[in-house]
């Protein structure tokens, strides 16, 4: 993109485990970027996004929960692509104007993407996306489609396994629901605003967060035994037929890539690997002798189901990051974090 350091940009959820490292990226690259967080006062969020290099000069913050959609207006002026990462997660129906989680997700979409458009300076609205709204469990819930692909999206109805492993009740639910509400968007007649989705798999590496993240911990389950993220992974495996792996710096490359793009909107999956927890516990089994693994994950099923990610790809998009590497960087921040514990020497 030329003149990039001209370009304005916005994140929301700008504190969250990929909202950190975008950010970072951006200013690195030279963006002025608009950050949002849903509390200013916390300091120790405020002062991470601030330490980053070209803070001083280009990063500005803004306080704005997804719960009140119309605070994210001021974060938008000005800018010429919006990165929508943040999403509800703890519903509280007492405080809240939404009934549920699902229905909080969607208003935001909407009011996000009408501010854009409202902006007349947005070009582009790029939306976070999860693997769990794009199981290839086919509409029954029995059995696999042949390949995951764009045209994937979670049969919620049909899956109460899916219930089990949401990180909070609704979680897939909304990223379904949000998902395809900002894709209408793109049949919009007047085409005032392009939206890109990404839908993401198990997104995992390093962290600039002073905690291990969620998806991380899921990752290091094999590792640390902890039971709650090894059932986690478990049921993933269950929902997606492999666990769909990519690391937190592609997907961060690859939400760029979208805005750098001279035109592009759609759906477009982005996972790098698709190993089963058995392969996964085989390259840690050798990689670090000095964790014990579990027997039951030494078994199972040797191939995962397919991903079809070319999509992103012909586009122009590479990933960097190969598997090993993911897994490297996931035990390095969980060893750094003090969430691994060493039981062979």
């Amino acid at each position: 993109m030329e003149n990039s350091y001209m370009s304005r940009v916005c994140v929301t959820g700008g504190s969250g485990y990929i909202g950190s490292w975008l950010v970072k990226m951006l200013l690195e690259k030279g963006y002025t970027v608009h950050a949002t967080l849903r509390n200013l006062g916390d300091t120790s969020k405020v002062d991470l996004l601030k330490s980053f290099p070209n803070a001083d000069s280009r990063l500005v913050l803004f306080q704005a929960d997804i719960y009140n959609p119309s605070e994210f207006e001021p974060a938008l002026k000005g800018c010429e692509y919006v990165f929508h990462m943040a999403t509800p997660m703890l519903h509280d129906a007492q405080s809240s104007q939404y009934k549920d989680t699902p229905e909080a997700a969607v208003a935001s979409v909407k009011a996000i993407a009408d501010s854009c458009i409202r902006s007349q300076t947005v070009k582009r609205l790029i939306y976070t996306a999860s693997f769990m709204a794009s199981s290839p469990l086919t509409e029954d819930g029995v059995s696999f489609k042949s390949c995951m692909d764009e045209s994937c999206w979670t049969p919620l109805d049909h899956i109460p396994a899916l219930q089990a492993c949401d990180i909070t009740p609704g979680y897939t639910k909304s990223k379904i629901l949000a998902e395809k509400e900002a894709l209408k968007y793109n049949e919009c007649e007047n085409g005032k605003l392009e939206v890109v989705t990404l839908p993401c798999g198990l997104v995992a590496g390093e962290t600039v967060l002073p905690y291990v993240p969620t998806s991380v911990e899921v990752l290091l389950s094999q590792l640390t035994g902890n039971l709650m993220t090894l059932n986690v992974i478990k049921l993933l495996q269950e929902v997606w037929g492999a666990i769909f792996l990519v690391h937190v710096k592609d997907v961060c490359r690859a939400h760029i890539f979208c805005m750098e793009n001279p035109s592009m909107k759609g759906r477009f999956l982005c996972a790098a690997y698709n190993p089963t927890i058995r392969e996964i516990a085989v390259h840690f089994q050798e990689m670090f002798p000095e964790y014990q693994i579990g027997k039951e994950l030494l078994e199972g099923p040797i191939k995962g189901l397919e991903c079809d990610s070319t999509k992103l790809i012909k586009m122009g998009f590479e990933y960097t990051y190969d598997m090993k590497k993911i897994l490297a960087d996931s035990v390095a921040c969980g060893g750094r974090l003090g969430a691994l514990v060493k039981v062979k020497e």
